[in-house]
């Protein structure tokens, strides 16, 4: 099993870099980051974790400037997202971005996404939320195309264009892992399409994620990765993981000062 973090690197927490530098002296192997461009000033949707939306969603930095900053200073962590939301994003600029992030952390990128939960959010950004599936299923095949297609073309019913040149091509082969997030219904449907493993959030029943994770392996024909999101800090909790089939765990880093996270990432390695 693999141990990595994933958190909200913002303004008034530890800086990416320093936080990279960090968890690779401890032994970590990966840095996921959050992303939220902004948020509204008039929320309507539930947050999933209750009532008070944390200060860090509002405060998050650029997660491909961050994980940039991070692979700078490091040699061998693995960066990605968690989630990036891609139905905020432009699908050309979104290839180019994490090929350029593949590039210069020499192979190292992993693109998490998602379509995210905050519909205020999304309407900002031209997108439909009830549309939001299908459109984050086209740009996510627009992404791969524009990777590994040397005159990339897609003609979608949300993305169209004609074919492209797109530089550079990522490091990676044949290129940076698409990890899907999520849990619903259609989770797994999304992750055999335009997938290349699963990505969901921690959960308290690991005897039904061990049975999810096996329909998903038997559904695909071979051994999906799956990384486990926000887990908490507890040895029994990895335990289960790994028995349910978690290829990776990715704990839930608090964002602090600099101070305290080194406080909590030292914590957190003596369960690696």
């Amino acid at each position: 099993m693999k141990f990595g973090v994933s958190t909200f690197v913002t303004d008034d927490g530890i800086g990416p870099a320093e936080l990279g530098r960090a968890l690779e002296e401890r032994g970590f192997g990966s840095l996921y980051v959050a992303e939220h461009t902004h948020i509204p000033v008039k929320r309507e949707s539930p947050w999933p974790g209750g009532a008070d939306l944390p200060r860090w969603y509002y405060r998050t930095l650029d997660p491909f400037v961050t994980l940039t900053a991070a692979a700078a200073v490091t040699e061998r962590l693995e960066v990605g997202t968690g989630i990036a939301l891609v139905v905020q994003r432009d699908p050309i600029i979104l290839a180019k971005e994490v090929a350029s992030l593949d590039r210069v952390s020499n192979g190292r990128a992993v693109l998490g996404v998602g379509a995210g939960w905050n519909r205020e959010e999304m309407r900002n950004h031209g997108t439909d939320p009830r549309t939001r599936m299908r459109l984050l299923n086209e740009r996510v095949r627009a992404v791969r195309a524009l990777w590994t297609e040397e005159e990339a073309e897609f003609h979608g019913e949300f993305v169209d264009f004609d074919p492209v040149f797109l530089y550079p091509k990522p490091v990676r082969e044949p290129h940076p892992p698409i990890m899907i997030g999520g849990s619903g219904p259609t989770t797994f449907d999304r992750v055999l399409e335009v997938g290349d493993g699963w990505m969901p959030i921690y959960g308290r029943d690991t005897d039904e994620l061990g049975a999810r994770i096996r329909e998903l392996r038997e559904r695909a024909g071979r051994r999906l990765p799956v990384t486990m999101f926000g887990v908490p800090a507890k040895a029994e909790a990895v335990a289960e993981l790994d028995e349910a089939g978690v290829d990776q765990v990715l704990f839930n880093l608090k964002t602090l000062p600099e101070d305290g996270t080194l406080a909590e990432l030292d914590r957190l390695a003596a369960l690696l």
